[in-house]
């Protein structure tokens, strides 16, 4: 079997590559097929020869910056050994994200979903897609950990799958603006207190 990458393969990778950050900091509308030229150094014809328009490069860059946001949650959520701690994973990579630490200019499904509503039919229903796997994903840890007796059976597996991931995207929102990390500690902090309170652990009630 050859899996030679071809060149046309390893040129349309290059721009992706090149074009993550700028399209995940900048948004759809504040990047241009004029900027993927400078920044890649390709001429217009290679870029258009790879990528029709600005919609498709788009949709192509957001797929590859999920991804990498995506292999990181995947691969700390293997580890994690209970579905509480699955679930922190969610708001300790967001706490990362905050500081730029692996994707610069941070998540892409926060920042693709503020414009892509109103700019690029594609990326919102990719959008859409993706922040629905993810609640779809929480869900089934929450769903899981009822049955593992780690949480109580009366949980509403949707509602706080949903919660979580509007926490931590609303707070990476506010961190951003304000420029204040301790914004995502706060979020933690609040997660793991829900995530307490749906846990089947007896307190003890001190009279």
């Amino acid at each position: 079997m050859n899996n030679k990458i071809s060149k046309s393969e390893k040129t349309r990778n290059f721009i992706i590559e090149s074009m993550a950050e700028v399209f995940n900091k900048r948004g759809y509308a504040g990047t241009s097929m004029a900027d993927a030229q400078a920044i890649t150094g390709l001429s217009r014809g290679c870029i258009y020869g790879n990528f029709e328009n600005k919609e498709i490069m788009a949709l192509a860059v957001f797929e590859y910056n999920l991804a990498k946001l995506c292999t990181v949650i995947h691969n700390r959520i293997i580890k994690a050994k209970t579905f509480e701690a699955k679930l922190m994973v969610y708001a300790r990579v967001y706490r990362t994200l905050a500081e730029d630490n692996f994707l610069l200019g941070g998540s892409p499904i926060l920042n693709t979903a503020t414009e892509a509503d109103d700019t690029n039919g594609l990326l919102k229903e990719r959008v859409a897609t993706a922040s629905l796997k993810w609640q779809t994903c929480m869900a089934g840890f929450v769903e899981e950990g009822i049955k593992a007796g780690e949480f109580r059976e009366d949980t509403n597996a949707a509602q706080i799958a949903f919660t979580i991931l509007s926490l931590i995207e609303g707070a990476l929102i506010l961190t951003r603006i304000n420029g204040d990390p301790s914004r995502m500690d706060q979020v933690m902090t609040s997660v793991a207190q829900m995530l307490s309170n749906i846990g089947r652990i007896e307190k003890t009630i001190i009279n």
